[in-house]
């Protein structure tokens, strides 16, 4: 039995504001609870706080069963850390410390005969022994297998960085779920996994009876998998929280419904204030010219500061201000010609066109080569013309191919990248950035440049650094550039993996009247049903159009 009772949980950033101001809610043992809000509003700020890594500055977390955590930086490993390093991770403190001492003395044992550094060595291994390492790494082989197809001892030295990010993902959460904590605290546990792997998640949430509390953006997963919702609410004092519970097929309209509700006890508190007031006013006049109202003024004033005491109900939670309004521009009818293309090692050479104005789906499982087709349209394609160069800064990585794909006439591709990787903004303010502009996008004056970001829900971020904002803030900045740079093309790599609700809704509404061709490459299968076009990747190296969202090819390949 496993659970989590959070009670009045107050958190102020270090520049005094406050970003948690009271959140309360409980997660209840087997219970599969998502923690929903804006970008920013606090959820991994709250997950650290019930994770032990930061301590709030008022409330109290109470919880029972061991933990396993899945953060934030998985599927964005890039540093030398090792298959095994990342399954340690997973595990509790003593594990952690034990590995540690393992590696610690492997290292000297490497550079020294000397016997003291052999004892070290063995009593590392004895003490691995008896906080059950050996045991785990049965279950770690089992994991492996499962998530890479080889066994824990070929894949344990393999760098991390070498695997996908969705493998990354799978890796790890096959890993909490095989393992002995009976409570799991998952930060965005569907982000880089593809659709099987999506479904493969949704399916072990509702098998599992761990207690499971996660981070998503997901609808789909929060409609299939999650049997309540926690909503955080932004407040003029810190985010409070509202709990749902039920799945994400009745929260729009439960949502809505609570809001209509507060606005309408809010205007009658406004009315009943605005009678007591003219009543004290009345009698206050009245008491100026006759003694026996002396009394009834007093009982007015009374019950006014009564009134006012008790207080107004609940303010209507503060919605987020996202405006997206992509613009585009008028091209050639073809906007895309593929000729016999093929990307090398990734897929069978396919021809296809692509024409102004179309929403074109890009879907196949993780590797199928979707995000290189996608930087190659994005340098331009095969031999670019000037005007076919992308409208940014950075640079995209070359993209080795056989045959050709060429742009349009006044085609101008727009990429937005997945991992939000732009040395090209690290270490610069939004509001910087914005008014030096660049030679794609002219400078904007202050003003104007802080009304461009009020639009997409950045105004408070104007002067913190790209690289310090949350994933969801750099995605609709990111977004923002795409809007100001006069792309005509959207190439859109997973972008709702970070969005959440409310953005990606804003995001669907700025491509339905964007004037121009969209692709995206996407796993979000709500977001996908709002195209008109699919190309499918297929697994065994094939590229073919669908009429609908392909998600599992057996099923296709049956019906044909």
């Amino acid at each position: 039995m496993a659970h989590i009772d959070v009670s009045d949980i107050h958190y102020f950033l270090s520049d005094g504001t406050q970003l948690l101001g009271g959140v309360t809610f409980k997660v209840t043992s087997g219970s599969k609870t998502a923690l929903i809000g804006p970008n920013g509003a606090g959820k991994t700020t709250l997950f650290r706080i019930i994770a032990g890594d930061i301590k709030a500055d008022e409330g109290a977390i109470s919880r029972s069963g061991g933990m396993g955590i899945m953060r934030q930086f998985v599927g964005q490993v890039r540093d030398e850390s090792t298959v095994r390093d990342l399954l340690v991770s997973t595990a509790s403190a003593d594990i952690v410390a034990a590995a540690k001492a393992v590696d610690e003395t492997e290292l000297l044992m490497m550079e020294s005969e000397d016997e003291k550094v052999q004892m070290r060595y063995a009593q590392a291994i004895i003490d691995w022994g008896d906080v059950g390492g050996y045991e785990l790494e049965t279950v770690w082989d089992k994991v492996c297998t499962a998530a890479l197809g080889v066994s824990f001892e070929r894949a344990s030295h393999r760098l991390a960085s070498t695997l996908s990010g969705g493998e990354q993902k799978r890796l790890v959460l096959e890993a909490l779920f095989e393992g002995p904590n009976e409570l799991l605290l998952l930060d965005e546990p569907d982000n880089y996994l593809d659709v099987p792997g999506k479904r493969w998640l949704e399916a072990t949430l509702n098998e599992s009876p761990k207690t499971v509390l996660f981070i998503s953006h997901d609808r789909e997963l929060l409609n299939n998998a999650a049997s309540r919702i926690v909503t955080l609410e932004p407040g003029h004092s810190g985010a409070t929280a509202w709990v749902h519970g039920g799945s994400f097929g009745s929260y729009v309209e439960a949502r809505r419904e609570r809001n209509e509700r507060f606005e309408e006890l809010r205007k009658r508190w406004d009315e009943e204030h605005a009678k007591l007031k003219e009543l004290v006013n009345m009698y206050k006049n009245k008491a100026a010219f006759r003694s026996d109202m002396a009394n009834r003024y007093h009982a007015a004033q009374t019950r006014l500061a009564k009134f006012l005491e008790a207080g107004p109900p609940q303010a209507i939670p503060l919605e987020q201000n996202v405006n997206m309004r992509l613009k585009g521009g008028r091209t050639a009818k073809r906007a895309i010609v593929a000729e016999k293309l093929e990307l090398t090692g990734l897929m069978k050479p396919f021809s296809n066109e692509i024409w102004f104005g179309d929403r074109v789906a890009i879907l196949g499982s993780n590797g199928s080569g979707k995000s290189h087709f996608l930087r190659l349209l994005a340098s331009g394609g095969t031999d670019p013309e000037r005007e076919h160069l992308p409208v940014a800064d950075f640079e995209i990585a070359e993209v080795p191919h056989n045959g050709t794909v060429k742009l349009g006439a006044r085609i101008r591709p727009g990429f937005f990248a997945q991992t939000h990787s732009r040395p090209d903004l690290m270490g610069r303010t939004l509001l910087t950035i914005l008014h030096r502009g660049d030679e794609h996008r002219s400078g904007m004056a202050r003003e104007a440049a802080s009304g461009a970001l009020d639009g997409y829900g950045l105004a408070g971020q104007a002067e913190q650094k790209y690289d310090s904002l949350s994933g969801g803030q750099q995605a609709r900045f990111q977004i923002l550039l795409l809007q100001l740079s006069g792309a005509t093309l959207l190439l859109l790599d997973e972008p709702t993996d970070n969005l959440d609700l409310h953005s990606g809704e804003a995001l669907e509404k700025a491509i339905e009247t964007f004037e121009g061709t969209v692709l995206a490459v996407t796993h979000d299968r709500w977001f996908a049903r709002s195209f008109d076009r699919f190309l499918v990747f297929g697994s065994s190296g094939k590229v073919y159009e669908s009429d609908e969202p392909v998600w599992d090819e057996t099923r296709v390949q049956r019906a044909r």
